[in-house]
């Protein structure tokens, strides 16, 4: 029986013999077969998302066993067993399982504060200690041993239980990367949710990777067109500053005149966990330009200056650990010991928040400032608001508002600006008039954001405090330095130079 003439026997078997249904209009027939379809759809989709809730329940109690007997084992000659069966279920898991599972080991292997309010009642209910100078070294000992017993046992108590897992995670092959990953993911789920529990353990986790990942543990390699190829993946995978745009443009930052250092670690072998990239020139550059599309490069005998102009990690489960600062270090070490005629260490360094910072500036002023006209019209008074502030200056300000109301419009110079620097495509940055007009206040402004706007007393731009802090200073601001996409959209095509002396 060939395959068309068992279709139409199938079809045939399936023909209700109910009588009420064959006497039914074509119509009625067909509206009766949807129904019994949407119906039997229904049911089976039901019936689906069903057992797909009971299979990912499963699932995911079975890694939350293994988690637990990853914690609580004693025997070793199976705990790599266990640890690998939770790795490789934690990775099977769905988003909000692994967000579920991450909220029970910080909350489920937390410390135990009973036992350490118990300590602490032990500890401030001992005699205090008789001053040193009236006690023998025999007698001291005996009357300090009290201490010394509830300090060790405080401080045991004080470590959450979930120290054991990372303990054992970081011994275990893979385990290093994994707790990234983990990292990741905690610091994933506390962008959207500010959780107290999830806080403590991603500090603790953080504080544990810092110390794992010390200078001393890391090798410092220099990355070359002859590494293999999974390691120069990385790079372009993980370029975060200047994208590589194809391969020659990856040969060209590996190859004369150009320099690209990681570090590696042991545990995580083939992938650096950092890398940044430097050009060799004879002045320090003022735009990206310069750097990546400037053929051929100069003689590395004739440089002066070692340029960092890209910084990039390639975890994200390693944020806030700042392994870029000892990074910069050794590589200006080791360029001072290999090339003498290298004085001049800088950066030519993005403002990644520059822009936002601007127009948000621009906005809230400009809507307080309407407010203000409209409640002085009301009132007849002319007090301004005490959050006002017209961060332009008065030429400026005159300047923007004699701009053609053919290309912009605006009641202010700030409204003004805003809309310029929103315009689609970024329309001013392709007029002499517009850019002459802009450059100063823009100028202007990016100084005093990196110079005095201030988050906890550090430097709101997070490049800027990294450099800052690493110890370099700030050498010069640069006009349409990064005409990219990126580069206007965050800085306005403005860039800075950082010295390291």
């Amino acid at each position: 029986m060939n395959k068309k003439a068992l279709a139409i026997l199938m079809r045939a078997r399936m023909r209700p013999t109910n009588p009420t249904v064959q006497s039914l209009s074509p119509f009625a027939k067909e509206m009766n077969q949807m129904q019994q379809n949407s119906q039997e759809s229904q049911s089976a989709g039901h019936v689906v998302q069903r057992a797909s809730e009971e299979g990912n329940s499963r699932e995911f109690e079975l890694v939350r066993a293994s988690m637990h007997s990853a914690i609580s084992m004693n025997k070793t000659e199976v705990l790599d067993t266990v640890l690998t069966s939770f790795s490789e279920g934690y990775f099977s898991l769905s988003r909000e399982n692994r967000r579920k599972l991450l909220l029970v080991l910080a909350r489920e292997y937390d410390l135990n504060r009973a036992q350490v309010c118990e300590l602490i009642k032990q500890y401030l209910g001992l005699p205090p200690p008789r001053d040193k100078a009236q006690v023998s070294s025999s007698e001291e000992e005996c009357s300090f041993s009290s201490f010394y017993r509830i300090e060790r046992n405080l401080r045991n108590a004080l470590k959450p239980v979930y120290e054991v897992l990372f303990d054992r995670l970081n011994t275990h092959p893979g385990g290093l990367r994994f707790l990234s990953i983990l990292r990741a993911d905690i610091l994933s789920i506390l962008t959207e949710e500010n959780i107290a529990s999830l806080r403590a353990l991603d500090s603790y986790l953080k504080e544990k990777l810092s110390t794992w990942l010390s200078p001393a543990a890391l090798e410092l390699h220099q990355i070359t067109w002859d590494d293999p190829a999974s390691v120069l993946e990385k790079i372009v995978a993980y370029e975060a500053v200047h994208p590589i745009s194809n391969l020659l443009d990856l040969k060209r930052r590996l190859g004369v005149g150009r320099r690209c250092f990681g570090y590696l670690h042991p545990a995580i072998p083939g992938e650096p966990l950092i890398f940044i990239e430097v050009a060799l020139l004879k002045n320090v550059a003022q735009t990206i330009q310069e750097v990546l599309w400037d053929s051929p490069p100069i003689p590395e005998s004739e440089a002066t200056c070692a340029l960092f102009y890209s910084i990039s990690s390639t975890q994200p489960g390693l944020s806030g650990i700042n392994l870029g600062k000892f990074l910069i270090k050794r590589v200006i070490t080791l360029v001072k010991r290999d090339m003498p005629h290298i004085s001049t260490f800088a950066t030519l360094s993005p403002i990644p928040g520059f822009m936002q910072w601007l127009l948000t500036k621009l906005a809230s002023q400009t809507v307080l400032a309407e407010s203000d006209m409209s409640q002085q019209q009301a009132e007849g008074s002319s007090s301004t608001s005490t959050f006002w502030e017209n961060i332009l200056k008065p030429e400026e300000e005159k300047t923007l508002m004699s701009i053609s109301k053919d290309i912009v419009t605006g009641k202010n110079g700030m409204e003004v600006m805003f809309n310029l620097l929103t315009s689609k495509d970024h329309k001013w940055t392709k007029s002499p008039e517009l850019l002459s007009v802009l450059k100063p206040p823009l100028m202007r402004l990016c100084t005093r954001y990196l110079l005095q706007e201030k988050k906890r007393g550090k430097a709101l731009d997070s490049v800027a405090n990294f450099h800052l802090q690493n110890g370099a200073m700030m050498e010069r601001i640069n006009w349409m330095a990064d005409q990219s996409e990126k580069g206007l959209s965050q800085s306005g095509g403005i860039m800075v130079n950082y010295v390291y002396r």
